[in-house]
């Protein structure tokens, strides 16, 4: 079957109610939680049931899941766009169920299903119920599973099954996918935390080409891929690369760094509370701009957390011609921040984009006193005083003025623990729910 067909296929299972390979009932939970008027609030909340993993991928792509170990679909909540009609979004898998385990006193990165292969997902809000209405599988040039493997041995983590025992083979095609936009032209863009790339995928989930930075001599694709990124992004953080995107009303596409870079190394990047935004034109196929971006104090964004590297920039969302929401976060807690991109912060090409430059602008502790055109802040909202608000938010659409499409990441259990004698996934319990907030003013 093409993956067209299987695509096909998905999308008359879960809307008919009977599906082949999605046969599934979708769970619902969750109530409004109350505040006063003039304070953001939670509105409306919807959870996602339990599919079974390899029912779904087998569905996009069959046999492409030999053992799904009881995972059921979950993180498909690394981003939310609007869809065009209300109620509906676009959605975006990450790499698929991973985990870390100790072996001999250091940690394994673990992926349960390697034949898991990221998939765009449409899904519609219904009460308080997430129904999955049509996939779209992420495919090479070819028609294959792209898979959420690591790319490169050395550069990215070392990949093992889902007990840390077995080593599994590196795949220079996967993709770690975390933002999401559709353009005007039905294909869409995602952003890659492995390259950091910045993925154009056609509107039946192709790669069209594959933008990288410059230096990163990725070999052995089966889809095109362009050394087009400033090479100052080589020193990325594992497993931190681009985690938000954002489409802005012009056309162009912003990118963020989920974490300080590594620059000079992982001791400076830990410490740092800078970190970098990317502005990308496609109709000139290069990065056009870049911005320095200072998060806050950890101990602001999260009350209690001390470790200055747990803060993240999830969600990047356009709400004007050059403003963006971009949302600060650690695992427990995020805070919303509104940002102007003016011509004068820009410092692409300068010396910040140098690694030989010393000290790095990573290392700065006030880089607007060293001269850096910092992007200014207004915070918009503390989701952490907002009840009913689960952690680890990832994805945020903008539904209207004032309110907001909020996706949290499926939360698998880690560790030794994770897995049953049987090899059966131990359930968390953490559901990826869609949860609307209004705000108390217009944006």
């Amino acid at each position: 079957m093409s993956p067209t067909a299987a695509r096909r296929r998905v999308h008359r299972s879960v809307t008919t109610g009977l599906p082949l390979a999605l046969a599934a009932a979708l769970v619902a939970t969750g109530t409004a939680a109350a505040a006063p008027s003039e304070e953001a609030r939670v509105v409306r909340m919807a959870t996602l049931g339990e599919i079974p993993l390899g029912a779904f991928g087998n569905a996009l792509l069959p046999g492409s899941v030999d053992d799904d170990h009881g995972v059921r679909l979950g993180g498909i909540g690394s981003d939310i766009y609007p869809a065009g009609r209300k109620g509906e979004y676009w959605m975006v898998t990450d790499r698929g169920p991973n985990g870390q385990i100790k072996v001999d006193g250091k940690k394994r990165r673990t992926f349960p299903v390697p034949g898991f292969d990221p998939a765009i997902v449409r899904i519609r809000v219904s009460g308080s119920t997430v129904e999955v209405i049509d996939a779209i599988p992420v495919t090479t040039s070819s028609g294959k599973a792209v898979t959420g493997l690591p790319d490169q041995r050395g550069r990215d983590e070392a990949p093992y099954t889902y007990d840390a025992r077995t080593p599994l083979s590196h795949n220079p095609n996967g993709l770690d996918t975390e933002g999401i936009v559709r353009a005007g032209d039905g294909s869409f863009w995602l952003a890659d935390e492995y390259g950091p790339s910045l993925v154009h995928v056609s509107a039946r989930g192709r790669v069209l080409a594959r933008y990288v930075p410059e230096g990163l001599t990725l070999t052995g694709t089966d889809y095109p891929v362009v050394e087009a990124l400033p090479s100052v992004l080589l020193h990325r953080k594992t497993n931190r690369g681009f985690e938000g995107l954002a489409l802005l009303p012009g056309g162009d596409l912003v990118m963020a760094v989920q974490s300080p870079l590594s620059l000079p190394d992982a001791d400076a990047g830990d410490a740092s509370r800078t970190t970098r935004l990317l502005r990308f034109s496609p109709r000139r196929k290069a990065v056009t701009a870049e911005y320095a971006y200072r998060f806050d104090p950890v101990g602001v964004v999260d009350p209690g957390e001390d470790d200055t590297s747990e803060l993240k920039i999830s969600s990047v969302v356009a709400v004007g011609r050059d403003r963006l929401l971009v949302e600060e976060r650690t695992d427990r807690s995020a805070r919303l921040q509104l940002v102007r991109l003016g011509r004068g912060a820009d410092i692409l090409g300068g010396p910040w984009d140098d690694d030989a430059t010393s000290p790095s602008l990573e290392q700065l502790d006030d880089p607007a006193a060293a001269g850096v055109p910092v992007l200014p802040k207004r915070l918009v909202v503390d989701l952490g005083t907002v009840a009913g608000v689960p952690g680890k938010i990832e994805g945020i659409a903008r539904v209207d003025d004032d309110t907001l499409a909020l996706v949290n990441d499926f939360g698998m259990t880690d560790g030794e623990g994770a897995f049953d004698a049987r090899g059966r996934l131990v359930d968390s319990g953490v559901k990826t729910t869609v949860v609307y907030v209004r705000l108390p003013k217009k944006l």
